[in-house]
Order: C-alpha cells, then structure tokens, then sequence
C-alpha cells in the first residue's frame, strides 16, 4: 500500500493517507490527496420535495460534504430535478434492484449513483447502468453490506456461502466481501469504468476495521468507510468511532458517513467532530474541552458545560474554550485553552490566553465566559489575535481552592 503524507487541517501533519485513485462528486473530490469526505442520507420520502431539500440543507449547513437520498420509486427520480435546483451540495441517489431508477437520477443530474450490481439480476442492465454514468461522467459507489452479501438466488452458492460463514463469521465475511467486490469490479474493468468508490459494511467494528485493511491492500479506489445498522446514536456513535477512527488514523479512508437510527444531523455533527479530532478537517467553530466531574467540583459543572456548548455555537472561529471545575487538573486539561474558566466555592477565575481576567460569582459565569470567548472571536477576525497553544497557569489561591 502506498502512503503519503498530507498537510492536516490545522497546519500540520497528519498520519501518512492511503495513496489512491481520484473521483469527483459534483465539486467535490474524494480520494487521493483531496481532505476526507464527510457524507449522510436524508431520513425523507424523496419524492416530498420540500422536507427533503429542507433537511438537505441542514445537513450541508451542519457541515456534509454530499447527501445521499434514496430513490425507491419513479416519484422520487422525478423530484431530483427539483431537489438539485434548490440544493448546494452534492446529490448521491442510492440504488437498489430497479437499474431504470439508476437511469433516470443520471439523466436528472445527480452527481454520483450508489449501485449493488448482485442486487440487479440481469447484467446488461448493469452494464447499462455502467455506460450511463460513464457519459455522463458521474462515479458510482460500489458496496457489500453484511446483511445483503449472501447469494439469494442461486440455491446452492448460497447454502455454501451460508456454511462458510457458519464455519468463521469474521475471518469468510471479510474473504468474501473481498471475493464480491473483485467480480463487481471485473465488471466495470469490461466497461472500461474507473470511477469507482468501494465500501464493506457490517455492525461489528472488528469485521469493519480488517475487512478495509484488506481491501486498502488489494484496490487502489477511494474507500467509503462505515458500519451499518449502527443503530441509535447512544452504541452507534460508540461502534461507528471505534471503526472509523482506527482507520483513519491508519491513513485509511476517503469519505465516511456516520450512521444511525436517528436525525442524520447527527451524524454530521458528530462525523466532523471526529475528522477534526484527528486532524483531517478544520475547525470552523469553537471547540469545548471540560474536566471530568468528581467529588471536588463545587459547581454544578455538568449544567455549566452543556450551557457554553449551546451559548457557543454561534461563535464562527475555532476558539479553544475551557470549563474546569477544580484546580487539580484544571491547569493541565485546559492547557491551550483562549478562554477559560476555572470554577469553585460559588465563583469562577476567568482566563484569556493565560491572563486572568475577571473574577465573577456562579450565577455571571455563563455569561462572563461567552462575553469573553465573543471578544476573543472579534479580535481575531480583526487580526489582533491568533488563536494559540498558550498554557494557562492558575494560582490556587485566587480561585479559592
């Protein structure tokens, strides 16, 4: 597997990618030395055009990258002309079973065709799926899904298939992932069709993490990561971070999307979350870092965070902010924090860049921090201010600790 090493979001470097083809989605790149792709799906009818372009630009707001939308019906390809008018981002139509919907979303316009060629019985209709978006110069992602990947209409190869994973679930569900995208793939090598996406999805993080390892060393597509059937965002985002993130941080991966049993706003609000955790995507708002709570916190600091996080949500700059509930670990946790504050005994310091400079009682702290977190947002845009690594150093006596 070739690697390279990018630029990450945040000026530095981030773990060597995997070096591997490119597409284009609409204006947007993915894979080779393009950032990662953050992606969902609308949870609307498709073929409901308002609740569907609203929910759209919600999540492009939220920070998606492209949205995928389903197209089940001949109702639901006849709104994407429609959609794609009122919309900003890339359009993806999910296709299943019936090619001609395949057909008529590319003569609509979208920009990318999700397709499972073994869910389509008849190969010319694959191939003619194939030479559409060929001429119209659109990608299509390819996928195999634990939940679908048995054979279901020759008896025989699916009783095989069937024992063999009966035999070693992990280790012949990977193989035969691997096994179904080669043919899938022989199939757009005769069509001369390269702009290719590959996925292999499954709930168990583990099959996830080694069955992309394997296909990271056998293709060289741009890989779409997830798991499937996540479900709520309370295990899914649990799941889904312990597949995506090991990957990635491997320098596997050229696009993702979250899944879960819930508002898709979630899975881009915690999807960026985790590329920026990693280095892989900017910051374009504040970022909240707090102290665990334990027996020393004099404050209600559970209360206290969630309030700044939605008081800094309309902040547009990456401004570090910091709540510490005690002195103990406080200076250490907040170490690069612009603004923070440390409370205790009914009052809380407050810091900018190292420098104390309030102290106000626990009922003016929300307010006090967002005032000051405002300011320090201004004078960077003004130029004033850079945002900083500084360390801010507390003297336990002036906090009342």
């Amino acid at each position: 597997m070739e690697l390279s090493v990018a630029s990450n979001a945040n000026g530095g470097f981030s773990r060597p990618r995997r070096r591997t083809r490119q597409v284009r989605v609409g204006n947007v790149r993915i894979g080779g030395d393009a950032p990662v792709c953050l992606q969902s799906m609308t949870s609307t009818y498709t073929y409901d055009i308002d609740a569907t372009v609203g929910q759209i630009n919600r999540l492009a707001g939220a920070g998606c990258d492209a949205v995928r939308v389903a197209v089940p019906d001949r109702r639901d390809t006849e709104a994407l002309p429609e959609i794609l008018r009122q919309v900003s981002v890339p359009i993806i139509a999910d296709v299943h079973f019936h090619y001609q919907r395949a057909l008529e979303a590319i003569k609509a316009g979208v920009h990318k065709i999700r397709l499972n060629p073994g869910n389509i019985k008849d190969r010319k209709q694959v191939n003619e799926v194939i030479r559409a978006c060929r001429d119209a110069g659109i990608p299509i992602r390819v996928g195999v899904n634990e939940g679908s990947i048995v054979e279901r209409q020759d008896k025989a190869t699916r009783a095989a298939e069937k024992s063999d994973l009966a035999a070693d679930r992990h280790g012949n569900l990977i193989r035969l992932m691997v096994r179904k995208l080669e043919e899938y793939i022989r199939i757009f090598e005769e069509n001369d069709f390269y702009d290719v996406v590959l996925s292999a999805k499954s709930i168990d993080a583990t099959v996830v993490i080694d069955a992309y390892r394997a296909i990271s060393e056998r293709f060289d597509f741009p890989l779409h990561l997830g798991v499937t059937h996540a479900g709520p965002p309370e295990t899914g985002r649990i799941r889904s971070v312990a597949a995506l993130g090991t990957l990635l941080a491997e320098g596997i991966g050229d696009t993702i999307r979250i899944s879960y049993a819930a508002d898709p706003i979630h899975e881009v609000e915690d999807g960026k979350e985790l590329l920026c955790s990693l280095g892989l995507r900017r910051r374009n708002e504040p970022e909240l870092i707090a102290c665990p709570t334990c027996g020393r916190i004099e404050v209600d600091l559970i209360r206290l965070v969630q309030q700044v996080r939605q008081k800094l949500s309309n902040i547009p700059v990456p401004v570090k902010v910091a709540v510490m509930g005690c002195v103990v670990n406080g200076p250490g946790e907040a170490e690069g924090a612009d603004v923070a504050v440390f409370a205790g005994k009914g009052r809380g310091v407050i810091y900018v860049q190292g420098e104390q400079v309030r102290t106000v009682n626990e009922a003016e702290m929300l307010d006090a921090l967002y005032d000051e977190a405002v300011k320090f947002a201004d004078r960077v845009q003004r130029g004033e201010a850079a945002l900083t690594n500084a360390q801010v150093q507390i003297d336990p006596a002036k906090t009342g600790g």
